[in-house]
């Protein structure tokens, strides 16, 4: 017997096919957003010491109290806002795990959530779980930059909850104090609650700030802040991310976070604890760090047939492909990867509706220089 399905639009993610691709054709991986390279020493001795040390059973469901404590201080060090370490953090299992966690905790069945395309993929399976309703607002298929009058004419009374992402995956865009002057207007005198993805915080380019929702009092009460140690650390696989909300939103989040993970590999919790108070200058240094990666590579590719697009944050690097081929986003990154031993990801993934005849693929720069190398060699033969 085969049940009706409740993800109906909902296969498998196309990360995992093109990895899997990448894998059947040998090809050069800069689809999946995960660095080839390795997490920093401290933090893997500490992890070894954690686990040496006992740290091997369940943690507190909402983390650690080294953690949270560390959290809670690198916080007010780069957004002059110190949260409540026992009501205001939680320790999750991953971002997507918080993601997932925010939504249910708010949205219930009928309820319309507000997502600003193109958006990371796991956005709306979350909603849809829940009940909700995705409405898509477009991002300008160019700059990313949001049109706020385009979202305040989606807004109902049925909305419920507007999800941001900054700095943006996949386009790397940026939100600037008029985008957050606008925000803050859009929702003042409303009840709609704020989803604040920042995953990339402290990946940003060219001297800029990121306009983080926790440095703004109007938004951060009415939010869900999630980060992840994997994007900061270059440990995605250790899938160990947080969310900073007022009391109220945190007590609702745990409910759902408690039945859904419990709580998150404790051993890591201590490894982040330490590294974080020991080595700030790793977050404070990642910008520059992948801004040398992302220049090097925007060079490297001024000499392919591909036209790459302003990158002002995280690390991947939109391409737009036109110059090369007339097939569609999906097409032409099967073709690469089969053809040319390259993999892209395509953005229509990423959109309820992707822009008709858009001509744009998404290259992940957090690699090795050996990785890019490699690549560049063979995207020069386009």
């Amino acid at each position: 017997m085969t049940p009706e399905t409740k993800l109906p639009k909902v296969g498998t993610t196309i990360f995992s096919v093109m990895s899997q691709l990448a894998a059947e054709h040998g090809a050069v991986n800069l689809g999946q957003g995960f660095p080839d390279f390795d997490a920093p020493a401290r933090l893997v001795d500490a992890l070894a010491r954690a686990m040496r040390e006992g740290h091997n059973q369940y943690s507190p469901a909402h983390g650690v109290a080294p953690l949270r404590e560390a959290i809670a201080a690198k916080t007010e060090r780069c957004y002059g806002y110190r949260p409540d370490v026992d009501a205001e953090i939680t320790v999750a299992s991953g971002a997507s795990e918080a993601i997932f966690d925010a939504v249910h905790a708010v949205v219930r069945p009928g309820d319309e959530v507000i997502v600003l395309d193109p958006c990371y993929d796991c956005y709306e399976p979350a909603i849809e779980l829940a009940g909700g309703i995705a409405v898509h607002v477009p991002l300008d298929p160019r700059t990313f930059a949001v049109d706020w009058e385009l979202v305040r004419k989606a807004i109902t009374p049925k909305t419920r909850l507007l999800m941001t992402n900054t700095p943006h995956n996949p386009s790397g865009a940026m939100f600037g104090a008029e985008d957050i002057a606008a925000l803050t207007a859009l929702l003042r005198d409303t009840d709609i609650l704020l989803l604040s993805d920042e995953v990339y915080e402290h990946i940003v380019f060219d001297g800029a700030r990121h306009e983080s929702a926790l440095r703004y009092p109007e938004l951060r009460e009415r939010a869900f802040v999630i980060s992840s140690f994997g994007k900061t650390y270059h440990c995605t696989g250790w899938k160990v991310g947080y969310c900073i909300a007022p009391p109220a939103l945190s007590a609702e989040f745990r409910k759902v976070h408690q039945y859904n993970t419990f709580c998150t590999f404790t051993p890591a919790q201590f490894a982040f604890a330490e590294m974080i108070e020991a080595e700030p200058e790793h977050y404070e240094q990642l910008g520059a760090f992948y801004q040398d990666k992302r220049d090097r590579f925007r060079e490297q590719l001024l000499s392919t047939r591909l036209k790459p697009l302003p990158v002002p944050g995280g690390y991947f690097q939109l391409v737009d492909y036109s110059e090369v081929s007339d097939l569609d986003d999906a097409a032409f990154c099967r073709w690469l990867t089969t053809e040319h031993g390259v993999v892209a990801i395509p953005l229509s993934p990423f959109y309820g509706r992707p822009p008709e005849g858009q001509r744009l693929a998404r290259l992940c720069f957090a690699k090795n220089e050996t990785t890019l190398d490699k690549a560049i060699g063979r995207l020069q033969k386009l």
